[in-house]
């Protein structure tokens, strides 16, 4: 997951960084740094919370490359 699919992402649930920050179990400030480019190595960790929490509401993110667009998954009734 890159800043910008992350963003995207986000915005497709219409969640903001705190909305995401409560779903994966990390801080708002990780959510900002991540978004902003600021990440180091150490950060792993909460990536990995912060996709799994999109996921987990229904973004798909295709492999591909960082350019390929997020997509939120149909809801099966």
């Amino acid at each position: 997951m890159t800043p910008a699919q992350c963003r995207a992402a986000r915005k497709l649930l219409d969640w903001t960084p705190a909305d995401l920050a409560r779903a994966a179990g990390v801080s708002v400030i990780t959510v900002r740094n991540f978004e902003d480019g600021k990440v180091d190595g150490g950060a792993r960790l909460a990536l990995k919370l912060m996709e799994s929490a999109l996921e987990g509401a229904g973004i798909r993110f295709p492999a591909g490359g960082e350019d390929v667009p997020v997509r939120l998954a149909p809801r099966t009734p």
